[in-house]
């Protein structure tokens, strides 16, 4: 895990509630417009969750043979959190990658790469989740007892997160243990990988850590990550 920094949530950002549409594939896209696009769209599914996405079959012939996502969420694989519902964006608007707990192997770093260098993605986004099952297992599974490889590694990615946490109040243990993980994560895009850290560095990526609270749909930011000091990248 890379060297760890403060990421601190607050409150979400309240939106005026109205239509939201997909910007034309290839249009001019900042990190601060990609996370304004962000909370907006998160605004209009807490609100009325119900509003129909931006897809239909002109845009998916438009996206045919191109791509220009505005935002890359990195998120938990957990069926409740799907970020294109979350932050109700329609097609080619997000690349997603997906991993249970939001752990950063090669495959994951490597999609995050992708949409970095060759798709010229501006925004970052780390998103954790309230009551996450990884963080949870994390927590209560004993160092000595094996789940099988894969999980095992898993679980031994995200422990440096519980055991940081846990002289916190049971009450928001797990919570803190999230939150911290998402740090970890945000930590390790610069750690374990040089083309991250460099774009980063030269401020042509932004990383922005997230935490999805399932009872109310609400995603709450912190703010724009420094890139970590002191991580040396492989």
């Amino acid at each position: 895990m890379g060297v760890g920094q403060r990421v601190t949530f607050a409150a979400a950002v309240v939106f005026v509630v109205g239509g939201w549409t997909s910007a034309p594939v290839g249009a001019p896209n900042t990190a601060a417009d990609a996370l304004a696009r962000l909370k907006a769209g998160n605004a209009v599914f807490v609100a009325n969750p119900e509003a129909p996405l931006a897809i239909d079959a002109a845009r998916r012939t438009a996206l045919a043979t191109s791509q220009a996502p505005f935002a890359t969420i990195l998120s938990c694989a957990d069926s409740r959190v799907p970020p294109e519902v979350v932050f109700h964006a329609g097609l080619g608007d997000l690349f997603v990658v997906r991993a249970a707990g939001n752990v950063t192997d090669r495959a994951v770093l490597a999609s995050v790469e992708y949409g970095a260098e060759h798709l010229h993605v501006p925004l970052v986004v780390v998103m954790g989740h309230e009551s996450c099952g990884a963080v949870k297992a994390a927590a209560e599974t004993p160092v000595d007892k094996s789940l099988g490889p894969n999980l095992d590694y898993l679980l031994k990615e995200i422990r440096p997160s519980v055991i940081a946490t846990a002289s916190t109040p049971e009450a928001s243990r797990l919570r803190a243990a999230i939150l911290r993980n998402v740090e970890e994560t945000v930590n390790d895009l610069a750690a374990k990988s040089a083309i991250l850290k460099g774009l980063w560095e030269k401020g042509s990526v932004t990383v922005v850590g997230a935490y999805y609270e399932l009872s109310s749909g609400k995603v709450y930011f912190s703010e724009p990550a420094t890139v970590p000091v002191g991580v040396a990248s492989r």
